[in-house]
């Protein structure tokens, strides 16, 4: 090899490693911020024009359960859950799931007590604390545990077992208190969505409903529901999907239906049908909580909703 060859060489080896070690300075700097791998954006910030996403929530969008487990084990937060499957769908240059099992509307602004079988597993920051002045999309799941819609269902569960009528319970001196519970709802969540906005004014925010968990009548003893209860709580279901639709477009955000488009896929259904598992799964899922089929159809909900 001659002389000018040799330089021209080392040259481009020393280009070549300089390529490298900035790649790897730059990775490194991603992951002390808690980002995900394709955070790294080129130059070491964040394209206008890529999807900066977090995603904030309860058990609905953490996906307990569903293989295969990432973050805190009482969070029970799944990598096929919809936020990371939707965040794979738009190729998001920063991606954060900071959903979490057990999750109310005020864990979004205040750490959340975590606890595994009943022991105590610490707390999780609020999960506002995700979000940025750069974040540029965010998903919100939320309202289902402060309408304390699955202690609800286990209560049904066992009064239809022994022949008593759930809606019954909650519905004293003709005053329906579940009814009451979730249209205290919505200031709730007003004021999680005022909070997301200060903190990311030009993020585009979504916020889902919950699906369809139950078919009219129900199916008695598949989910151990008598009929009439059955309709109550999915009724309620579809209560707390009004409540939060219109929080949502009161406070600047979109709702996003994924009732409609679940229904035909509820608890009942085969299991190559069904979205969501009942009381007894057959497939890895939470009880009345959404499978990993459930997850992708509503990760494709959420992307058709962003293309219309």
């Amino acid at each position: 090899m001659n002389s000018a060859r040799r330089t021209g060489t080392c040259r481009g080896v020393r280009r070549l490693t300089g390529a490298a070690l900035a790649a790897v300075a730059l990775a490194a700097s991603a992951t002390a911020a808690g980002l995900t791998p394709a955070a790294a954006d080129s130059g070491g910030t964040t394209s206008r024009t890529r999807q900066v996403y977090v995603a904030l929530g309860d058990s609905m969008p953490a996906g307990p359960f569903v293989p295969h487990r990432t973050g805190p084990v009482a969070c029970g937060r799944s990598t096929r859950n919809y936020p990371h499957r939707l965040a794979a769908r738009l190729r998001a240059a920063v991606f954060r799931d900071v959903t979490c099992s057990g999750a109310t509307t005020g864990d979004m602004t205040a750490p959340q007590r975590l606890s595994v079988l009943g022991v105590d597993a610490g707390t999780a920051p609020p999960q506002v604390d995700a979000l940025g002045p750069r974040t540029t999309l965010v998903t919100l799941t939320i309202g289902g545990n402060d309408a304390g819609l699955v202690g609800v269902a286990g209560s049904c569960v066992r009064l239809s077992s022994l022949g008593g009528y759930c809606q019954n319970t909650y519905a004293r001196s003709g005053v329906d208190e579940e009814a009451a519970r979730i249209d205290g709802l919505g200031p709730k969540l007003a004021t999680v969505l005022d909070a997301i906005h200060r903190r990311s004014p030009a993020a585009r925010v979504l916020v889902t409903g919950y699906g369809d968990y139950l078919r009219a009548g129900g199916c008695w003893p598949a989910v151990p529901l008598l009929g009439s209860d059955a309709d109550w709580l999915q009724g309620s279901i579809d209560r707390m999907n009004r409540v939060i639709a219109a929080a949502s477009a009161a406070h600047g955000a979109e709702y996003v239906d994924v009732r409609t488009p679940s229904e035909g896929h509820d608890a009942c259904r085969a299991p190559h049908a069904k979205w969501v598992e009942g009381f007894v799964p057959t497939a890895p899922a939470a009880p009345l909580h959404p499978n990993a089929r459930g997850e992708q159809a509503y990760a494709d909900v959420i992307h058709a909703h962003m293309a219309d």
